[in-house]
């Protein structure tokens, strides 16, 4: 009795031997419907909380607003999905071994970058910048952000159940756009959507996926924060608050990875595999998140888990299958967009059909023979502000700079071709750039700096223990004002000096600025 048992649970569970797991083409199929279904259902339920005030009461339908659109009766495009339209296209015309540099050409093809990192990838491709430069903080200033969190889910489908073989397909092409800690969140994102087709507990869901991502991340250590709170019984809106806490001063961005990622991970957890439960979770975790991608991500993740039937009839029913759109942030997509929901589910499965064949698993006229995979922990990943020094000036180090994104625009720490722009991460102790020196018998020191214009920051500038120079940098009317600074540091000639430069930005009365820096010219 106890066999046939066991044997009745292997068959429900389509395994077929220790190394298989079985799924139909037609459940397949259904699921990767399902996933497009529900992260565009997810994203239009969390649009009025995007950046803002989190949700206090459940959305229950789909905004009036989204119900169909007057005389084309269809949902707007949108950029939680418009960059896997574009993914799924270039994978149509260059086949399954996609690779990034390809898929660039398929971003220039259709204008795709409208906000965040994945604009500043449009706007680095026209002035010839090719992948995966594109994603780098040498060259994109919000590699840190969710861009390629939301664009994660079509490579989860590609892979079903094949959590290894979807982060690997994520981190290859979401360098596009993202690096790091932001690549991060497009790996996680993808071993979501791939183990939902295998699992049926969104908690350990959650647990494996964020397995991919190596423990010094610090994406990884969102999610492990998140799943310790949880496991001991604390409230999401205290493990919301613990998180933002903990990450919002690293990354003053609404749109950060990290902070997204730890609230996607947060909604499926207490979603319990409810569609409208696990969106309720990500629109009312915490005020000004990215709260339409979280919920279209967490919501992808349920649908690719439960199918169709997952989805209540009423919100199928609010749902129009059209997607259209002729812009998107002011972008003039071309070809503009005119999309069936269903047809990009259909395609996307025989995509994802041709990818597993390239990649050796086996099926028949009726099923998918998956193999079973251990989530392998990815290489670590990681960058930070201190780390653009190597491209910009190796002889000093950054100390003290913060990450902001578009939502805290001023706010962020990048390099703009050879112009270093910081911001403190503690607006108290500034930022700092060192180095130290033996100056020689006629030493010098000029830098050349500037604020945007009606801001303003202070420039300190110590040798050892004494101040040299305090000065207040102050932007001009319109555009970037440079001004060279002269440090009187001749009467260190013969010494060995400890050389630190502040940007202070507690400066009272004026609008802080962030600092830019053109050349240190330092003579020996």
């Amino acid at each position: 009795m106890r066999s046939r048992a066991l044997l009745a649970l292997l068959v429900v569970a389509g395994a077929v031997g220790a190394e298989e797991t079985r799924l139909s083409r037609f459940d397949y199929e259904d699921r990767v419907r399902a996933a497009w279904t529900a992260q565009v259902m997810g994203m239009l339920m969390g649009y009025a909380f995007e950046h803002k005030q989190a949700a206090v009461v459940p959305v229950e339908n789909v905004p009036e607003t989204f119900r169909g659109l007057p005389v084309r009766e269809a949902v707007g495009i949108d950029d939680d999905y418009y960059y896997e339209i574009v993914a799924l296209r270039a994978f149509e015309k260059y086949g399954p071994h996609l690779s990034v540099e390809q898929l660039g050409e398929q971003w220039r093809e259709n204008s795709a970058g409208s906000w965040g990192s994945s604009e500043q990838t449009r706007l680095l491709l026209a002035r010839g910048i090719r992948p995966p430069d594109t994603g780098h903080p040498r060259y994109n200033r919000y590699w840190f952000t969710l861009g390629p969190q939301f664009a994660g889910d079509l490579y989860g489908m590609l892979a079903p159940g094949m959590p290894n073989l979807a982060g690997r397909l994520a981190r290859r092409l979401n360098h596009i756009h993202g690096y790091a800690e932001g690549s991060d969140g497009g790996v996680f994102q993808a071993g979501l959507v791939s183990l939902a087709f295998v699992e049926s507990d969104p908690r350990t869901i959650v647990r494996r996926a964020a397995q991919l991502i190596h423990p010094s991340s610090p994406l990884r250590q969102c999610l492990d924060l998140v799943i310790s709170l949880a496991s001991a019984g604390r409230d999401p809106r205290e493990i919301a608050s613990a998180v933002l806490d903990r990450w919002n001063l690293e990354y003053r961005a609404t749109n950060g990875a990290v902070v997204n990622a730890g609230i996607v991970a947060l909604s499926l957890w207490f979603g319990e595999g409810d569609l409208l439960k696990t969106i309720n979770e990500a629109v009312r975790a915490a005020d000004f998140t990215d709260a339409d991608c979280n919920a279209s991500n967490a919501a992808a993740v349920v649908g690719a888990m439960r199918g169709m039937k997952g989805i209540p009839a009423e919100l199928r029913r609010q749902m129009s299958d059209r997607i259209v759109g002729e812009q998107m942030g002011g972008v003039k997509l071309t070809p503009p967009v005119d999309e069936s929901i269903s047809d990009l589910a259909a395609r996307t499965a025989a995509i994802g059909l041709a990818f597993l064949k390239a990649h050796g698993v086996r099926a028949d006229a009726d099923y998918l023979y998956l193999p079973r995979e251990e989530v392998t922990t990815q290489p670590a990943e990681l960058f930070r502000p201190a780390d653009l020094m190597r491209y910009w000036n190796p002889d000093w180090k950054l100390e003290g700079a913060g990450l902001g994104g578009i939502s805290h625009p001023g706010t962020n720490t990048y390099l703009d071709g050879d112009v270093l722009v910081t911001f403190p991460r503690d607006e108290l102790r500034g930022v700092v750039l060192r180095t130290e020196v033996a100056f020689g018998c006629g030493p010098s020191l000029d830098l050349e700096v500037a604020a945007e214009p009606g801001r303003a920051w202070r420039l300190e500038v110590f040798a050892n223990n004494d101040r040299l120079l305090s000065e207040l940098i102050e932007g001009a009317k319109e555009g970037v004002a440079w001004r060279t600074v002269h440090v009187p540091v001749e009467h260190l000639a013969g010494q060995r000096v400890q050389l630190r430069l502040y940007q202070r930005t507690l400066i009272g009365g004026r609008l802080a600025s962030p600092a830019y820096w053109r050349a240190i010219r330092l003579e020996r």
